[in-house]
């Protein structure tokens, strides 16, 4: 507002140097007390309109190339002193009104489009592929954190989850208790142990108890540190560490996804990149990009390859998982629901590391349970509440802390809705919607 003061006086002073002076030449020249009355009134009334006029001036001058939304009131301003002056110079008062009017008509239009949501045009930025190829191991490491937890310096921080969505079920920082995967602190010195555990049988794939004794047929079992980092990726039920297998498989059948498949689907380079980080990220020197791709393709066949063509720069902190476009089954899959949950009608969900979601046979049950310390009056309260804030309400015989608290910001309001209107439907012993 100050501005707007400042710049109206620089511009108008001479004029109302000129009004003030003719408010004293009338004031001081005109013998007549009710002449000197009516001119010295209609002086003043100049005065205001002029200052306003100046004012509606410097208001589009300050502000007709920033973002302002206040742009109307200057035509608001002067419909205003129009109409003011119209009441009193009776000789022009349908003229000024009629102006009046008109402003006041321009206002309106102008207001109403100055608020709608501003679209900038141009050209969209030109998209970007990235060579991991080319890239020094300080790159490589860049591109791994950005795919791990959206970008670069988000490592430390909670709930960053990137393309890769690692945190969700691991744990990457020294100390901390992971519940639902290993921590992957210290995993390249870990896995020497690993490749010597008894369980793994390495160089022996046929003698593993697992669902699946190799990633493929003829693929065999990692001889070196790399190499084991790649199976576990690319098939982590061929060795399951203790403790961490899927609820009722006896440590024989991992909770992980496949990462190169969909719905996470990384590129041989994106795996590198993850790769490197985890050796750059505690100082240790890192195979080389050619060495890890290398060992990657020991234990993925030729046709599940992503192509290299694919790779894409990773998206950023806050990226979301899914923005509501995609079909609900898509979007479970995406948020990786499928891993820990059953879900009726949904391919692939049948997790037993969170409860069955039957939620419109369960809520109403958890709704009226004494140990419920929720908000939710509804279902679909339930299931919103259950999804963003998953500890209001611990199912018994799940521990508190198993789901991520990140799904309020991972997941756009529009695929968030998609999900609690599937699960709203879904109730025990009855056939699930069709998808």
């Amino acid at each position: 507002m100050a501005d707007l003061l400042l710049t109206a006086l620089g511009m108008g002073w001479p004029v109302l140097l000129f009004l003030v002076c003719l408010l004293g030449y009338f004031w001081f020249g005109i013998p007549e007390p009710e002449k000197k009355r009516r001119a010295v009134f209609k002086t003043f009334i100049g005065i205001i309109a002029a200052v306003m006029a100046f004012i509606a001036i410097a208001n589009y001058k300050v502000n007709f190339f920033g973002e302002s939304r206040l742009l109307p009131v200057s035509l608001v301003m002067i419909t205003a002193l129009a109409f003011m002056m119209g009441l009193y110079f009776s000789n022009v008062s349908a003229l000024l009104k009629i102006g009046g009017f008109m402003f006041l008509v321009a206002a309106g239009l102008s207001g109403y489009g100055n608020w709608l949501p501003q679209v900038e045009g141009g050209f969209p930025p030109p998209e970007v592929k990235l060579q991991f190829d080319a890239m020094t191991k300080e790159q490589l490491a860049d591109e791994g954190e950005k795919i791990i937890f959206g970008g670069i310096g988000q490592s430390k921080v909670q709930g960053a989850i990137g393309k890769g969505q690692c945190p969700l079920c691991h744990g990457f920082n020294e100390g901390f208790l992971s519940e639902r995967a290993p921590n992957l602190f210290g995993i390249p010195e870990r896995s020497k142990q690993r490749l010597e555990d008894p369980r793994y049988h390495k160089g022996k794939p046929g003698d593993r108890d697992t669902v699946e004794k190799e990633s493929f047929a003829g693929a065999g079992t990692a001889q070196t540190v790399q190499e084991y980092i790649s199976e576990s990726h690319a098939c982590p039920s061929c060795y399951v560490v203790e403790g961490f297998g899927l609820k009722g498989s006896n440590d024989k059948e991992s909770q992980m996804p496949k990462i190169h498949k969909p719905p996470i689907s990384l590129t041989l380079g994106e795996l590198a990149a993850v790769d490197t980080w985890l050796y750059v990220r505690e100082g240790k020197e890192p195979p080389s990009y050619d060495e890890i791709v290398k060992a990657y393709e020991k234990f993925i066949p030729e046709a599940e390859r992503p192509k290299p063509q694919e790779d894409k720069p990773a998206g950023a902190g806050g990226a979301l998982m899914a923005d509501g476009s995609e079909p609900v089954a898509e979007i479970f899959a995406k948020a990786q629901c499928v891993t820990c949950h059953t879900i009726p009608g949904i391919p692939g969900a049948a997790g037993t590391i969170g409860p069955k979601l039957v939620e419109k046979t369960n809520a109403p049950a958890r709704l009226r349970d004494p140990a419920y310390k929720g908000t939710a009056k509804s279902v679909r309260e339930y299931i919103t509440e259950s999804v963003i804030a998953p500890s209001a309400f611990v199912v018994k015989g799940f521990p508190d802390n198993t789901m991520p608290k990140v799904f309020g910001q991972k997941l756009s309001a529009g695929a968030l809705n998609k999900i609690v209107d599937y699960l709203s439907q879904l109730e025990e012993g009855k056939a699930p919607p069709k998808i």
